[in-house]
């Protein structure tokens, strides 16, 4: 059975989704694409383990720390190409950005004849239902532009700032 849990953070209320082994969402309140396909509405608040692993790593994101994701039971139900660049989001390290164009190319790794997947790529993390903990806040325009973000513009700019401010 799915529950969400309302987190209060600095940047507004976040939403969580999860059920007794999973976590499946984490989404600002108003970003685009809330909810993703869940019907939240429907969905009672409640409390279960990877709530609870998600919100104590919030806690610990919002004061500065770098909490791993590799603990936490996410599983963003998505397309596998979707998954793939989630995957690869999972990597990224605290306080780094990647462009949708190195995210494309780690794709096609070894293909003869690679394309440029970068609005694909841009089309999957605008969608990712797991926001900061997979972290599409990481991924800009290849000359440095913080181009969207579905939880907003200012959100991601507030993201990036204080992982900068906690890197080593």
């Amino acid at each position: 059975m799915l529950y969400q849990k309302k987190y209060d953070s600095m940047l507004g209320q976040i939403t969580l989704l999860g059920d007794e082994n999973y976590l499946y969402g984490v989404w600002f309140e108003n970003q685009q694409y809330f909810g993703a396909e869940y019907d939240l509405a429907a969905i009672k608040t409640g409390e279960t383990k990877p709530l609870q692993q998600a919100t104590k790593w919030l806690d610990q994101y919002f004061a500065g720390d770098k909490p791993r994701i590799d603990n936490l039971p996410v599983k963003p139900e998505v397309t596998d190409f979707r998954k793939r660049v989630l995957a690869i989001l999972q990597t990224i390290p605290y306080g780094k950005k990647v462009t949708y164009k190195e995210i494309s190319d780690v794709l096609q790794k070894g293909e003869a004849v690679p394309k440029n997947l970068s609005r694909a790529v841009g089309g999957a993390v605008g969608h990712n239902p797991i926001s900061i903990i997979i972290p599409c806040h990481r991924v800009v325009g290849s000359n440095g532009s913080l181009t969207g973000y579905a939880g907003g513009i200012d959100r991601k700019i507030a993201l990036l700032q204080l992982e900068a401010e906690n890197s080593d």
